[in-house]
């Protein structure tokens, strides 16, 4: 439904990978943009772009490209030149409106907004409805403006985008008990309210002297475990305090929401490269709106512009709500650019700061056990234990995690106790039930019992290769060779580059006696093995050993029985 309610934004897509004609006369700078930009690199795109166009500063494709790299990089004002001069070469392009709309309304320049989308810039209907309405508020022709957002509102789909844009305008303008008669639903369209949504709400609650029925509507909305931003609103309300609408206090604000929702609206339906566009201007117009920042930042991680991502987060000011979730994303986008002791360093830096928060000690936990940290961790993972006021089944994750640590420890009995703790808040989870029943067959502690709980997860994630494989593996721990056949290669079609899966049919094929086949699997399995993998998982040394004797004598070396063979005449 959502590409239904803004079809140009995939056309969009489109237009920025399709060159515009014309042969560039520097062709050596216009590849290395082109090449910068398939990557996402916006930085050195920007700057190739920029030497092509000195030579050819009228080439359509050049300039387009070049406006894209600089809105990558969250350079609107140099976007909007690149921009303009493209829209003058050609007319119109749906990037050029984009960026041109939006700077006209960065300059308060309202009736250009007007004049523009008269003369035909257009971005889509969605887009195009909602910043006309915005703008009408900024020109100050209120009436107007409200006329405009029931036009967006009556059309088939999209009633939600009018209702609740016209509910921000109104309270930016304070008509408070208009926008809380929206806001409730008795307009007649129930809004499905995002987190800002409940804020903007609960700041017009307020407003009207209804501290209770905002903090009703935060409890119902979100519980009990707030973040800092909902905790620091709740407490004001809960004083007594009348909070302050803040959540657009501008027309500019209101456009910025404009590309912010739309590009929430894109999150699973674009590409990261698309989305980001709308993310960059709603910061453009509105540095302070938090939300389209850490968007923008997820975005950029997601295009591997680790740098860039940083940057982003970096960002947030320490006085901040959202503070501690940029420090969280600033150490995801370190560590995923191979930075891991400094992505810890910041999560440690946090938890000084923020440490009262059990998501900023499980995350730091999580990292140092990544590292194989596994005492640092468990040690952390206390902490967040220790900091949960009333149990829910949300956090069974933590215990499960913390599991993970004792049993690398060798503590089964804690490790044992922390994966049933996990069950006993969130009953048959797939990754727990594995889990133990997987330890508990490398363990050959209660057989049965761990072939019973991994069947339980295979029920539950019936096309997991590596849930499969432990079915496989069981079976075959069980000395039911024939039977873990068919699971196994059932695994490996799923998971078919993961040399422990591959390892594992290996063994299996040599149980029953396919021998030729085993040795294949475990070449393959080897093949597979990289930087990256657990060797506390695979052991290569172990598999060479097992293609030079074969698996009996390597178990025979251990000081375990030989297998049976199922089939012994090859």
């Amino acid at each position: 439904m959502r590409i239904a309610l803004f079809p140009s934004v995939l056309a969009l897509a489109v237009g920025l990978t399709t060159a515009v004609p014309g042969v560039a006369r520097d062709s050596g700078s216009y590849l290395a943009g082109r090449s910068a930009m398939i990557t996402s690199d916006y930085d050195a795109a920007a700057q190739y772009y920029s030497r092509a166009l000195v030579r050819d500063p009228s080439n359509l494709s050049i300039l387009e490209n070049a406006a894209t790299a600089y809105l990558g990089l969250g350079d609107l004002d140099r976007a909007a030149q690149v921009a303009e001069r493209f829209y003058e070469a050609s007319g119109n392009s749906q990037l050029s409106s984009m960026i041109l709309l939006g700077n006209a309304a960065k300059n308060d320049d309202w009736d250009r907004v007007l004049a523009n989308l008269d003369a035909g810039q257009t971005v889509g209907p969605l887009f195009d409805d909602l910043a006309r309405a915005w703008a009408l508020v900024g020109a100050g022709r209120m009436t107007d403006a409200l006329t405009a957002f029931d036009d967006v509102a009556s059309n088939e789909g999209v009633e939600a985008f009018g209702m609740y844009h016209k509910a921000l305008a109104l309270a930016s303008v304070g008509d408070l008990e208009g926008s809380a008669e929206i806001f409730a639903g008795d307009s007649g369209t129930t809004l499905r309210l995002t987190r800002r949504g409940v804020v903007a709400y609960s700041e017009v609650l307020s407003q009207l002297d209804r501290n209770a029925d905002a903090m009703d509507l935060i409890e119902k909305s979100f519980g009990t475990s707030l973040d800092p931003q909902l905790e620091r609103l709740s407490e004001l309300l809960e004083a007594g305090d009348t909070v302050p609408f803040k959540s657009i206090e501008r027309p500019t604000d209101g456009l910025a929401e404009v590309y912010y929702s739309i590009a929430t609206a894109l999150r699973s339906e674009a590409q990261a490269a698309y989305t980001l566009l709308y993310a960059r201007m709603a910061m453009g117009l509105r540095p302070d709106h938090t939300d389209a920042l850490l968007l923008a930042a997820e975005l950029l991680e997601e295009l591997e512009r680790y740098e860039l991502a940083t940057e982003v987060y970096d960002s947030v000011p320490a006085d901040h709500p959202s503070f501690h979730a940029a420090e969280m994303g600033r150490a995801d986008a370190l560590r995923q650019s191979g930075r891991e002791d400094e992505a810890i360093e910041v999560l440690q830096q946090l938890t000084e700061t923020h440490g009262d928060l059990p998501l900023v000690q499980v995350t730091l936990a999580d990292a140092l056990r990544d590292q194989e940290r596994f005492e640092e961790a468990n040690s952390v993972y206390d902490t967040a234990i220790d900091l949960i006021e009333v149990e829910n089944q949300t956090h069974w994750i933590i215990y499960f995690a913390r599991g993970i640590t004792f049993e690398r420890l060798d503590n089964w009995e804690a490790a044992e106790a922390d994966f049933l703790k996990a069950l006993e808040l969130r009953p048959d989870q797939p990754q727990v039930l594995n889990y133990l029943g997987y330890t508990m067959l490398e363990k050959q502690i209660n057989m049965n019992e761990a072939l019973t709980l991994i069947e339980r997860a295979v029920e539950q994630r019936p096309d997991s290769g590596y849930i499969i494989d432990s079915l496989g593996w069981g079976l075959y721990r069980l000395g039911r060779y024939e039977e873990a056949v068919g699971h196994m290669e059932k695994a490996v079609a799923r998971e078919p580059i993961d040399p422990i899966v591959n390892d594992h049919l290996g063994d299996v094929y040599w149980a029953v006696g396919r021998v030729r086949e085993a040795e294949f699997q475990w070449h393959r399995a080897l093949s597979f093995v990289t930087d990256d993998t657990n060797l506390n998982d695979v052991k290569p040394d172990r598999i060479r050993r097992k293609l030079e004797v074969g698996l009996d004598q390597v178990l025979s070396e251990e000081g375990a029985p030989p297998l049976r063979v199922a089939n012994d005449d090859g």
